[in-house]
């Protein structure tokens, strides 16, 4: 029996890929440079905007902010996706999430869990990276989490 496709893994949890963001700054969503894709850094927003605002854990829990970065690890995976060509062809490399955090807040990877989980789940043993979890004073909008990630572009 075959194995399943990224594309069946993603329609097996539920979930489709958004549309792709559109940058809010003199940036673009992505670069591929020497078979490697960059990101741009995300936030957790959806077609109608953020959702989502203020620090870990004093303002939002860290349920919520691992379903934050769930959401930012789909949009980053539809605008990956887009770049490479489809999802079959993503290899996760690396995550740098950050966390709007509160200064006592330790947890930092129990947040960003929830874009990791998310690329192991749809990408398979390609999801698997190597990551940093760091809580930052401030995120723009006052967001909770933001994240970016590099893929190798395969196939």
């Amino acid at each position: 029996m075959p194995e399943e496709t990224p594309e069946q893994r993603l329609a097996a949890l539920g979930l489709r890929l958004p549309a792709v963001p559109k940058p809010i700054g003199t940036y673009v969503p992505y670069r591929i440079e020497g078979g490697f894709l960059y990101t741009s850094g995300q936030g957790p927003r959806g077609h109608e905007g953020v959702a989502l605002r203020g620090k870990v854990p004093s303002e939002v829990g860290i349920e919520a902010a691992y379903a934050a970065a769930r959401a930012v690890g789909l949009n980053l995976l539809a605008t990956a996706a887009e770049a490479a060509g489809g999802l079959h062809r993503l290899k996760a490399v690396k995550v740098l999430g950050m966390v709007n955090a509160a200064p006592d807040f330790e947890d930092h990877p129990k947040v960003i869990n929830g874009c990791s989980d998310l690329f192991v789940a749809v990408l398979g043993e390609n999801g698997r990276h190597a990551r940093s979890a760091v809580g930052m004073g401030s995120l723009p909008g006052r967001i909770p989490v933001e994240i970016e990630a590099i893929f190798r572009v395969i196939g």
